[in-house]
């Protein structure tokens, strides 16, 4: 027997990508969808992510942005250390945070912080950043197979799936794997429009993953975008799939696969 779930990374407002892809993943079949946090940022329109999650029962969990909204907190607790990134960070945020309703700050702060789950025997760990620390950045270039193995074996682990840095990988230690599913709220700094998600196969033997492609109307997000004043450099991200703020925490290898 297979069991099937997908596994959608940060939606940072983008409620077009999140449609399209709980449409995507209902037509590959799945069994259960579940968000891995930071449902806010970035986007327009915080409120019409949540009536999409909620009715599809897609399963949330915590991330760094969540726990910041539901508790009103000062920032978003993203983890960046440039000045430049915290000045973009703050002003997504504050516009997050003014246009979200008290009813979804409730919602966000009842999700649990990780979701541990038994599929067809395998062992599955659902975070935000990584096990120990919600908002640690977790890079292919940087994360050596050990590390990964000490997480697997403190839990019993087979799989850990987390997302927050917005670029997908994925990694086969002896023990298991980790693998973070990407994010839907905006493109892997790539020069292309799509965003991405993961699904699992699940079954007695292993767990298979499979990367896909999401494709939504990105010009219709630039103009809301534009339309609810937020910053140029996020709109140009969306609409050249280049990253305009964030570069700061790129490793090396993963800033040199950006360049352009």
């Amino acid at each position: 027997m297979t069991t099937r779930i997908a596994l959608f990374g940060g939606i940072y407002n983008n409620y077009l990508a999140l449609e399209a892809a709980i449409s995507q993943a209902s037509d590959i079949g799945v069994d259960t969808m579940y968000c891995l946090g930071d449902i806010g940022a970035f986007g327009p329109h915080p409120d019409r992510s949540f009536p999409l999650l909620i009715d599809n029962n897609i399963q949330c969990i915590q991330g760094n942005y969540d726990d910041s909204i539901g508790n009103e907190l000062e920032d978003c607790q993203c983890g960046y250390t440039a000045d430049r990134d915290n000045h973009f960070a703050q002003i997504s945020y504050d516009y997050t945070l003014a246009n979200t309703n008290d009813a979804y700050k409730m919602f966000l702060r009842t999700l649990p912080k990780e979701l541990e789950l038994e599929i067809e025997d395998q062992k599955i760990l659902l975070c935000h950043g990584s096990p120990r620390r919600t908002n640690e950045f977790l890079w292919e270039s940087t994360t050596p197979l050990h590390f990964i193995d000490m997480f697997l074996q403190r839990r019993n682990l087979d799989l850990i799936a987390g997302t927050h840095t917005g670029i997908k990988w994925h990694a086969q230690s002896k023990q298991g794997k980790f693998i973070n599913v990407g994010v839907l709220g905006r493109p892997e700094n790539d020069g292309s429009n799509h965003v991405w998600f993961t699904t699992l196969d699940i079954t007695r033997s292993g767990i298979l993953h499979e990367f896909h492609p999401v494709h939504y109307d990105y010009q219709r997000l630039g103009k809301e975008m534009q339309q609810e004043g937020i910053p140029h450099e996020f709109i140009e991200t969306i609409h050249t799939g280049w990253w305009t703020t964030c570069l700061e925490i790129l490793p090396q290898k993963e800033r040199a696969a950006g360049c352009h």
